[in-house]
Protein backbone atom coordinates (compact mmCIF):
# COMPACT_ATOMS: atom_id res chain seq x y z
CA UNK A 1 0.00 0.00 0.00
CA UNK A 2 1.18 3.31 -0.86
CA UNK A 3 1.98 6.24 1.35
CA UNK A 4 0.58 10.15 1.68
CA UNK A 5 2.79 13.34 1.65
CA UNK A 6 2.91 13.19 5.43
CA UNK A 7 3.89 9.29 5.84
CA UNK A 8 6.95 9.94 3.18
CA UNK A 9 8.29 12.58 5.31
CA UNK A 10 7.76 11.18 8.68
CA UNK A 11 9.07 7.00 6.79
CA UNK A 12 11.92 9.27 5.64
CA UNK A 13 13.08 10.97 8.47
CA UNK A 14 12.58 8.10 10.72
CA UNK A 15 14.94 6.10 8.03
CA UNK A 16 12.27 3.36 7.28
CA UNK A 17 11.03 1.91 4.46
CA UNK A 18 7.15 2.50 5.33
CA UNK A 19 4.98 3.81 8.06
CA UNK A 20 1.42 3.20 8.57
CA UNK A 21 -1.45 5.42 10.67
CA UNK A 22 -1.23 3.99 14.35
CA UNK A 23 2.87 3.72 14.65
CA UNK A 24 5.07 5.78 16.56
CA UNK A 25 8.24 6.93 14.68
CA UNK A 26 11.68 8.36 16.10
CA UNK A 27 12.18 11.02 13.67
CA UNK A 28 14.90 13.79 12.83
CA UNK A 29 14.11 17.29 12.77
CA UNK A 30 15.95 19.67 9.81
CA UNK A 31 14.80 22.92 11.38
CA UNK A 32 13.67 23.87 15.07
CA UNK A 33 12.40 27.28 15.46
CA UNK A 34 12.44 29.31 19.06
CA UNK A 35 9.83 31.84 20.01
CA UNK A 36 11.18 34.76 22.50
CA UNK A 37 7.65 33.82 24.53
CA UNK A 38 10.42 30.83 25.52
CA UNK A 39 13.48 32.93 26.65
CA UNK A 40 10.87 35.12 28.78
CA UNK A 41 9.09 32.50 30.63
CA UNK A 42 10.84 29.14 31.21
CA UNK A 43 14.39 29.49 29.79
CA UNK A 44 17.01 27.25 31.16
CA UNK A 45 19.94 27.77 29.19
CA UNK A 46 21.56 24.27 28.00
CA UNK A 47 24.75 23.39 28.23
CA UNK A 48 25.12 22.13 24.74
CA UNK A 49 22.81 21.60 21.67
CA UNK A 50 22.81 19.56 19.02
CA UNK A 51 23.23 21.36 15.40
CA UNK A 52 23.05 25.15 15.29
CA UNK A 53 22.65 25.27 11.81
CA UNK A 54 18.94 23.02 12.49
CA UNK A 55 18.12 26.17 15.02
CA UNK A 56 16.74 29.51 14.16
CA UNK A 57 15.24 31.88 17.01
CA UNK A 58 12.35 34.33 16.25
CA UNK A 59 11.54 37.57 18.13
CA UNK A 60 8.06 37.46 17.38
CA UNK A 61 4.70 37.76 20.43
CA UNK A 62 5.78 40.58 22.33
CA UNK A 63 7.62 43.15 20.29
CA UNK A 64 8.43 45.36 21.28
CA UNK A 65 8.46 44.19 24.51
CA UNK A 66 5.34 45.14 26.44
CA UNK A 67 6.45 43.91 29.91
CA UNK A 68 9.05 43.69 31.62
CA UNK A 69 9.21 39.84 31.81
CA UNK A 70 9.17 39.98 27.97
CA UNK A 71 12.04 42.95 28.30
CA UNK A 72 13.73 40.64 30.09
CA UNK A 73 13.12 37.53 27.75
CA UNK A 74 15.43 39.68 25.06
CA UNK A 75 18.87 39.41 26.94
CA UNK A 76 18.75 35.98 27.19
CA UNK A 77 17.79 34.96 23.38
CA UNK A 78 20.81 37.37 22.84
CA UNK A 79 23.34 35.06 25.01
CA UNK A 80 22.14 31.98 24.02
CA UNK A 81 22.75 32.74 19.62
CA UNK A 82 25.71 34.40 20.91
CA UNK A 83 26.77 31.63 23.03
CA UNK A 84 26.42 28.88 20.66
CA UNK A 85 26.94 30.57 17.44
CA UNK A 86 23.35 30.64 15.92
CA UNK A 87 23.48 32.70 13.23
CA UNK A 88 19.52 32.66 12.59
CA UNK A 89 18.82 35.00 14.80
CA UNK A 90 15.93 37.66 13.96
CA UNK A 91 15.83 39.90 16.49
CA UNK A 92 14.02 43.42 16.61
CA UNK A 93 14.52 45.10 13.58
CA UNK A 94 14.71 41.77 11.62
CA UNK A 95 11.74 40.18 13.59
CA UNK A 96 8.12 39.02 12.50
CA UNK A 97 5.65 36.32 13.36
CA UNK A 98 7.63 33.29 13.43
CA UNK A 99 5.77 30.98 10.84
CA UNK A 100 6.17 34.40 8.34
CA UNK A 101 9.79 34.87 8.85
CA UNK A 102 10.07 30.82 8.85
CA UNK A 103 8.43 31.34 5.21
CA UNK A 104 10.29 34.43 3.74
CA UNK A 105 14.25 32.99 4.75
CA UNK A 106 13.39 29.55 3.32
CA UNK A 107 13.62 27.48 6.95
CA UNK A 108 10.79 25.64 5.45
CA UNK A 109 11.62 23.30 2.86
CA UNK A 110 9.94 20.55 0.83
CA UNK A 111 10.36 17.04 2.48
CA UNK A 112 11.67 18.26 5.41
CA UNK A 113 10.29 18.60 9.10
CA UNK A 114 10.05 21.63 11.27
CA UNK A 115 9.40 22.07 14.62
CA UNK A 116 8.33 25.32 16.68
CA UNK A 117 6.88 26.33 20.09
CA UNK A 118 4.10 27.65 18.19
CA UNK A 119 0.48 25.89 17.57
CA UNK A 120 0.50 27.87 14.31
CA UNK A 121 3.59 25.78 13.10
CA UNK A 122 1.09 23.65 10.50
CA UNK A 123 1.66 26.83 8.41
CA UNK A 124 4.62 25.68 6.69
CA UNK A 125 2.55 22.96 5.26
CA UNK A 126 1.86 25.11 2.11
CA UNK A 127 5.74 24.14 1.37
CA UNK A 128 5.31 20.53 1.54
CA UNK A 129 7.19 20.58 4.78
CA UNK A 130 5.92 18.50 7.78
CA UNK A 131 5.57 21.05 10.30
CA UNK A 132 3.88 21.12 13.95
CA UNK A 133 3.63 22.77 17.25
CA UNK A 134 5.04 21.17 20.22
CA UNK A 135 5.43 22.05 23.80
CA UNK A 136 8.64 24.36 24.86
CA UNK A 137 9.79 21.42 26.87
CA UNK A 138 9.83 18.96 23.70
CA UNK A 139 11.05 21.90 21.25
CA UNK A 140 14.15 22.08 23.94
CA UNK A 141 14.07 18.58 23.93
CA UNK A 142 14.98 18.49 20.19
CA UNK A 143 16.99 21.36 20.29
CA UNK A 144 19.47 19.83 22.27
CA UNK A 145 19.15 15.82 20.78
CA UNK A 146 17.81 16.79 17.19
CA UNK A 147 15.58 14.36 17.43
CA UNK A 148 11.65 13.57 18.27
CA UNK A 149 8.96 11.01 17.96
CA UNK A 150 5.70 11.40 16.62
CA UNK A 151 2.12 8.62 16.00
CA UNK A 152 1.29 8.53 12.54
CA UNK A 153 -1.96 9.80 12.06
CA UNK A 154 -4.58 9.16 9.39
CA UNK A 155 -4.65 11.72 6.40
CA UNK A 156 -7.86 13.09 4.61
CA UNK A 157 -7.13 14.14 1.83
CA UNK A 158 -8.88 17.54 0.16
CA UNK A 159 -8.94 17.83 -3.60
CA UNK A 160 -9.33 21.09 -4.91
CA UNK A 161 -11.21 21.02 -8.49
CA UNK A 162 -12.18 24.27 -10.30
CA UNK A 163 -10.77 27.65 -10.63
CA UNK A 164 -11.16 29.86 -7.22
CA UNK A 165 -12.90 33.14 -8.12
CA UNK A 166 -10.52 36.21 -7.40
CA UNK A 167 -13.08 37.31 -4.77
CA UNK A 168 -12.26 34.37 -2.27
CA UNK A 169 -9.31 33.88 -0.52
CA UNK A 170 -7.92 31.23 1.40
CA UNK A 171 -9.30 31.89 4.52
CA UNK A 172 -12.41 31.13 2.64
CA UNK A 173 -11.55 28.22 1.44
CA UNK A 174 -10.78 27.21 5.20
CA UNK A 175 -14.00 28.70 6.62
CA UNK A 176 -15.76 26.37 4.26
CA UNK A 177 -13.80 23.39 4.71
CA UNK A 178 -14.16 23.95 8.54
CA UNK A 179 -17.89 24.48 8.35
CA UNK A 180 -18.72 21.78 6.27
CA UNK A 181 -16.72 19.13 7.76
CA UNK A 182 -15.81 19.98 11.76
CA UNK A 183 -12.85 19.61 13.63
CA UNK A 184 -10.09 16.84 12.65
CA UNK A 185 -8.66 16.23 15.83
CA UNK A 186 -5.72 13.05 15.38
CA UNK A 187 -6.36 13.23 11.48
CA UNK A 188 -3.45 14.85 9.18
CA UNK A 189 -4.81 17.12 6.04
CA UNK A 190 -3.53 16.56 2.32
CA UNK A 191 -4.40 19.19 0.07
CA UNK A 192 -3.78 18.72 -3.97
CA UNK A 193 -5.80 18.44 -7.09
CA UNK A 194 -6.60 20.33 -10.35
CA UNK A 195 -7.76 23.67 -8.62
CA UNK A 196 -4.70 23.51 -6.82
CA UNK A 197 -2.25 25.74 -9.11
CA UNK A 198 -5.01 28.32 -9.34
CA UNK A 199 -4.45 28.79 -5.68
CA UNK A 200 -1.58 30.87 -5.08
CA UNK A 201 1.14 30.41 -2.03
CA UNK A 202 -0.26 33.21 0.04
CA UNK A 203 -3.73 31.31 0.58
CA UNK A 204 -1.91 28.26 0.72
CA UNK A 205 -0.09 29.04 3.90
CA UNK A 206 -3.36 30.70 5.15
CA UNK A 207 -4.98 27.42 4.80
CA UNK A 208 -2.09 25.16 6.50
CA UNK A 209 -2.11 27.92 9.07
CA UNK A 210 -5.66 27.57 9.95
CA UNK A 211 -5.79 23.71 10.17
CA UNK A 212 -4.49 24.11 13.79
CA UNK A 213 -8.08 25.24 14.39
CA UNK A 214 -9.89 22.14 13.61
CA UNK A 215 -6.86 20.28 15.80
CA UNK A 216 -5.31 18.74 12.90
CA UNK A 217 -1.45 16.99 13.16
CA UNK A 218 -0.20 17.94 10.29
CA UNK A 219 -1.70 19.91 6.99
CA UNK A 220 0.66 19.48 4.19
CA UNK A 221 0.34 20.55 0.84
CA UNK A 222 1.15 18.99 -2.96
CA UNK A 223 4.81 20.23 -4.67
CA UNK A 224 3.82 22.14 -8.06
CA UNK A 225 5.24 24.52 -10.22
CA UNK A 226 3.52 27.59 -8.45
CA UNK A 227 5.78 26.34 -4.86
CA UNK A 228 8.97 25.57 -7.13
CA UNK A 229 9.03 29.23 -8.54
CA UNK A 230 8.07 30.64 -4.65
CA UNK A 231 11.40 28.74 -3.63
CA UNK A 232 13.63 29.67 -6.24
CA UNK A 233 12.88 33.72 -5.59
CA UNK A 234 13.33 32.54 -1.83
CA UNK A 235 16.61 31.26 -2.90
CA UNK A 236 15.66 27.91 -1.43
CA UNK A 237 17.18 24.95 -3.24
CA UNK A 238 18.47 20.87 -3.11
CA UNK A 239 15.38 19.78 -1.58
CA UNK A 240 13.82 16.77 -2.44
CA UNK A 241 9.84 17.36 -2.34
CA UNK A 242 7.57 14.47 -1.20
CA UNK A 243 4.92 13.08 -3.27
CA UNK A 244 1.75 11.02 -2.37
CA UNK A 245 1.46 7.73 -3.84
CA UNK A 246 -1.27 7.30 -6.50
CA UNK A 247 -2.38 4.06 -3.76
CA UNK A 248 -2.20 6.11 -0.94
CA UNK A 249 -4.90 4.93 1.75
CA UNK A 250 -6.95 8.07 2.73
CA UNK A 251 -9.13 8.38 5.64
CA UNK A 252 -11.22 10.25 3.37
CA UNK A 253 -10.92 12.14 0.12
CA UNK A 254 -13.67 14.95 0.01
CA UNK A 255 -13.37 17.17 -3.06
CA UNK A 256 -13.66 21.11 -2.79
CA UNK A 257 -15.41 22.91 -5.80
CA UNK A 258 -13.82 26.53 -5.25
CA UNK A 259 -15.64 27.83 -8.25
CA UNK A 260 -18.96 28.13 -6.40
CA UNK A 261 -17.56 29.39 -3.30
CA UNK A 262 -18.04 33.21 -2.24
CA UNK A 263 -16.23 34.75 0.71
CA UNK A 264 -16.80 33.42 4.33
CA UNK A 265 -17.15 33.98 7.95
CA UNK A 266 -17.40 32.38 11.17
CA UNK A 267 -19.35 32.82 14.10
CA UNK A 268 -18.01 33.75 17.58
CA UNK A 269 -16.24 30.67 19.63
CA UNK A 270 -14.74 27.78 17.04
CA UNK A 271 -14.61 27.74 13.29
CA UNK A 272 -16.16 24.44 13.07
CA UNK A 273 -19.38 23.81 11.64
CA UNK A 274 -19.76 27.53 12.89
CA UNK A 275 -19.90 29.61 9.49
CA UNK A 276 -21.72 30.71 6.49
CA UNK A 277 -21.14 32.84 3.49
CA UNK A 278 -20.72 36.36 4.65
CA UNK A 279 -24.35 37.17 2.61
CA UNK A 280 -26.36 35.22 4.35
CA UNK A 281 -25.02 36.74 7.88
CA UNK A 282 -27.67 39.52 8.15
CA UNK A 283 -26.49 43.15 9.60
CA UNK A 284 -23.80 42.52 12.51
CA UNK A 285 -22.23 45.95 13.47
CA UNK A 286 -18.10 46.35 14.86
CA UNK A 287 -16.09 47.90 16.74
CA UNK A 288 -12.78 46.72 15.55
CA UNK A 289 -11.71 45.17 12.67
CA UNK A 290 -8.35 43.94 12.55
CA UNK A 291 -5.92 42.84 9.45
CA UNK A 292 -2.72 40.87 10.11
CA UNK A 293 -1.33 37.15 12.25
CA UNK A 294 0.98 34.57 10.53
CA UNK A 295 -2.46 33.70 8.59
CA UNK A 296 -3.04 36.87 6.97
CA UNK A 297 -0.75 39.73 7.27
CA UNK A 298 1.11 38.89 4.61
CA UNK A 299 1.88 41.48 1.68
CA UNK A 300 -0.66 39.97 -0.48
CA UNK A 301 -3.14 40.51 2.37
CA UNK A 302 -2.53 43.84 2.83
CA UNK A 303 -2.18 44.46 -0.70
CA UNK A 304 -6.09 43.69 -0.59
CA UNK A 305 -6.74 45.56 2.30
CA UNK A 306 -5.39 48.28 0.46
CA UNK A 307 -7.78 47.85 -2.69
CA UNK A 308 -10.64 47.98 -0.56
CA UNK A 309 -9.69 50.35 1.77
CA UNK A 310 -8.09 53.04 -1.05
CA UNK A 311 -10.76 56.40 -1.43
CA UNK A 312 -12.51 54.99 1.26
CA UNK A 313 -12.25 55.66 4.92
CA UNK A 314 -13.11 53.98 8.26
CA UNK A 315 -16.47 54.64 9.38
CA UNK A 316 -17.25 56.36 12.87
CA UNK A 317 -16.81 54.55 15.62
CA UNK A 318 -14.90 51.59 13.96
CA UNK A 319 -11.47 50.96 15.21
CA UNK A 320 -8.91 49.55 12.34
CA UNK A 321 -5.89 47.71 12.98
CA UNK A 322 -3.36 46.75 10.43
CA UNK A 323 -0.20 44.32 11.67
CA UNK A 324 2.02 43.16 9.36
CA UNK A 325 3.26 39.77 9.68
CA UNK A 326 7.38 40.67 9.39
CA UNK A 327 9.69 43.18 9.39
CA UNK A 328 10.23 43.10 5.76
CA UNK A 329 6.48 42.55 4.77
CA UNK A 330 5.98 45.93 6.68
CA UNK A 331 8.66 47.51 4.45
CA UNK A 332 7.91 46.63 1.24
CA UNK A 333 4.03 47.20 1.90
CA UNK A 334 5.17 50.84 2.82
CA UNK A 335 7.51 50.72 -0.23
CA UNK A 336 4.38 49.65 -2.40
CA UNK A 337 2.07 52.61 -0.67
CA UNK A 338 -0.08 50.17 1.19
CA UNK A 339 0.50 51.48 4.23
CA UNK A 340 -0.53 54.78 2.74
CA UNK A 341 -3.58 53.73 1.57
CA UNK A 342 -4.85 52.13 4.77
CA UNK A 343 -4.06 54.97 7.25
CA UNK A 344 -5.64 58.02 4.80
CA UNK A 345 -8.75 55.63 5.05
CA UNK A 346 -8.20 56.11 9.13
CA UNK A 347 -6.69 52.48 9.82
CA UNK A 348 -3.50 52.12 12.17
CA UNK A 349 -1.01 50.30 11.13
CA UNK A 350 1.32 48.37 14.01
CA UNK A 351 4.58 46.71 14.11
CA UNK A 352 4.86 43.19 13.23
CA UNK A 353 4.14 40.95 15.91
CA UNK A 354 1.51 38.82 17.02
CA UNK A 355 0.06 41.45 19.44
CA UNK A 356 -3.70 41.88 19.30
CA UNK A 357 -4.39 38.15 17.10
CA UNK A 358 -3.62 36.60 21.25
CA UNK A 359 -4.88 39.43 22.94
CA UNK A 360 -1.33 40.68 24.23
CA UNK A 361 -1.39 43.87 23.63
CA UNK A 362 -1.61 46.25 20.57
CA UNK A 363 -5.35 45.76 20.15
CA UNK A 364 -7.42 44.40 22.76
CA UNK A 365 -11.08 44.15 23.42
CA UNK A 366 -12.99 45.18 25.92
CA UNK A 367 -16.43 43.94 27.04
CA UNK A 368 -19.22 44.36 24.68
CA UNK A 369 -17.23 44.93 21.89
CA UNK A 370 -17.36 43.45 18.57
CA UNK A 371 -14.03 42.76 16.36
CA UNK A 372 -14.22 41.30 13.12
CA UNK A 373 -10.51 39.79 12.81
CA UNK A 374 -8.53 37.95 9.47
CA UNK A 375 -6.48 36.68 12.19
CA UNK A 376 -6.54 32.23 13.45
CA UNK A 377 -8.63 32.42 16.42
CA UNK A 378 -12.15 33.43 17.28
CA UNK A 379 -12.87 31.43 20.78
CA UNK A 380 -13.88 33.06 23.56
CA UNK A 381 -11.45 35.94 25.46
CA UNK A 382 -8.69 35.10 22.56
CA UNK A 383 -8.30 38.81 22.00
CA UNK A 384 -9.14 40.11 25.40
CA UNK A 385 -12.14 40.44 27.03
CA UNK A 386 -14.76 37.26 27.57
CA UNK A 387 -17.24 39.27 26.93
CA UNK A 388 -16.53 40.38 23.64
CA UNK A 389 -17.49 38.58 20.59
CA UNK A 390 -14.42 37.92 17.40
CA UNK A 391 -16.13 36.96 13.84
CA UNK A 392 -13.17 35.29 11.52
CA UNK A 393 -12.94 36.60 7.92
CA UNK A 394 -10.84 37.30 5.01
CA UNK A 395 -8.91 40.55 5.11
CA UNK A 396 -11.02 41.93 2.09
CA UNK A 397 -14.29 40.85 3.93
CA UNK A 398 -12.32 42.74 7.53
CA UNK A 399 -11.84 45.69 5.23
CA UNK A 400 -15.27 46.39 4.08
CA UNK A 401 -16.35 46.03 7.28
CA UNK A 402 -14.27 48.54 8.76
CA UNK A 403 -15.54 51.17 5.77
CA UNK A 404 -19.42 50.27 6.36
CA UNK A 405 -19.27 49.68 10.36
CA UNK A 406 -21.00 46.27 10.00
CA UNK A 407 -19.85 42.60 8.41
CA UNK A 408 -19.99 43.42 4.72
CA UNK A 409 -19.79 40.85 2.00
CA UNK A 410 -16.37 42.69 0.05
CA UNK A 411 -17.88 42.22 -3.09
CA UNK A 412 -20.99 45.12 -2.31
CA UNK A 413 -18.07 47.71 -1.82
CA UNK A 414 -17.17 49.78 -4.90
CA UNK A 415 -13.57 49.18 -5.94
Amino acid sequence: MGMTIIEKILSCKAGLDSVSPGETVVVDVDMTVLIDLQFATMWIQPTRIHDPDKLAVVMDHAVPAPTIKDAAGGPRARKFVADFGIERFYDVGRHGICHQVIAENGLARPGEILACTDSHTCAAGAYNTAARGLGPAEVYSIMCTGTTWFQVAPTIRYELDGIKPDTVSGKDIFLHIADKYGDAANMNLEFGGPGLAGVPMHDRRTIATQAAEISADFSTFESDDVLARFLAEAGVTGYASAAPDSDASYHAVRHIDLSVLEPYVARPGTVSRNGLPVSQLGRQRVDQAFIGSCANGQLEDLAIAAHVLRGNSVAPGVRLLVTPASQAVYRQAMRLGYLQDIADAGGVVTNSTCGACFGYHMGVVGPGEVCITSSTRNFTGRMGSTEAEIYLASPATVAASAITGFITDPRSVPA
